[in-house]
């Protein structure tokens, strides 16, 4: 078949970082358009918007939607009625609502519909889930720390309604804990700390449990400063269970079982070129929903201002 035709929505830090050498790796696809407002890519057709975008490139078979998350409806509605594949970053949308309407419209149209959750690709992931299938577990912790300042310089739309703040990161957690743990989880009582110039948290505490009363536990941070800290903690009645570097490596018991290279946005793309293949769309709001959780049912704290100094 011939490659497909795609076009990326939005050219910021995560489409030139991840983005754009998985595409140029991937010969199923061929990057032929860009449309942002700030910035433009030599060798493809360049548009400030996803409607120039569409009206330009006839011939477009997909477009992968890297914009915030609270614009993201609007275009992705567009594409799909276009008769486009579409390719969401996460989290897919602002709201459950914005997803689930996008949902149905795909099951409608033509194109697919593909909500990615990069993190789900990390190469432990597979290998915790069938390790944890034959295991009693008894407890979960998560720690997801890391530094806004580095990962999102001077984006302010993290810190408005719809930009998530710490849950940016931490939803990528939460897209591995509701992957490989066996059983649904919901939950009982959260603390979101919020810069008292900020619509969003800068750090959180969680705690759930699944209908074993199995404590799961998070904590989320957005201003650690040096080494990062992306891992997941799960006692079992057979070991300890560690997954370290966002999922890069899987300890059992403190005794590395499995590493590999980072390959979640290549693994992305080729999960994207089967569902374009296939005429089917993948959509999980699982890890969205526990993000709204939080929100609905997460106490307030109000504290220091945040001001990027990058």
């Amino acid at each position: 078949m011939p490659p497909i035709k795609i076009g990326i929505v939005g050219l910021g830090k995560i489409a030139r970082d991840q983005h754009l050498p998985a595409l140029a790796a991937n010969p199923d696809f061929e990057l032929v358009a860009v449309a942002s407002r700030n910035a433009s890519l030599e060798d493809a057709a360049n548009f400030a918007t996803l409607e120039e975008m569409l009206a330009g490139v006839p011939e477009l078979d997909a477009v992968s939607l890297c914009t915030p998350p609270t614009v993201r409806y609007g275009q992705a509605r567009q594409a799909l009625q276009a008769g486009k594949h579409v390719m969401l970053e996460k989290p897919p949308g602002a709201t459950l609502s914005e997803v689930e309407d996008l949902t149905r419209l795909a099951e409608a149209s033509p194109g697919s519909l593909f909500a990615t959750w990069h993190s789900r690709h990390a190469p432990t992931v597979a290998p915790a889930r069938k390790w944890l299938a034959s295991r009693q577990i008894s407890k979960v912790h998560i720690e997801w720390k890391e530094d806004v300042r580095v990962w999102h310089p001077g984006q302010r739309w993290i810190w408005e309604p719809g930009g998530m703040g710490v849950f940016d990161p931490a939803i990528n957690a939460l897209s591995i804990v509701t992957a490989i743990l066996p059983r649904s989880f919901f939950l009982r009582e959260g603390t979101l700390k919020v810069p008292e110039n900020c619509q969003a948290p800068i750090a959180a505490k969680l705690r759930f449990s699944d209908s074993e009363e199995t404590p799961i536990t998070a904590d989320l941070d957005f201003l650690q400063t040096g080494p990062q800290t992306w891992d997941i903690h799960i006692e079992t009645d057979a070991g300890n269970l560690t997954l370290r570097k966002g999922g890069s490596q899987m300890f059992i018991d403190d005794r590395l079982e499995h590493e590999a290279p980072e390959q979640e946005y290549p693994g992305l793309y080729a999960r994207f070129a089967e569902l374009v293949a296939r005429c089917e769309s993948e959509v999980d709001v699982a890890p969205l929903r526990h993000v709204a959780d939080a929100f609905l049912l997460g106490r307030r704290e109000t504290v220091a201002p945040f001001h990027d100094e990058s």
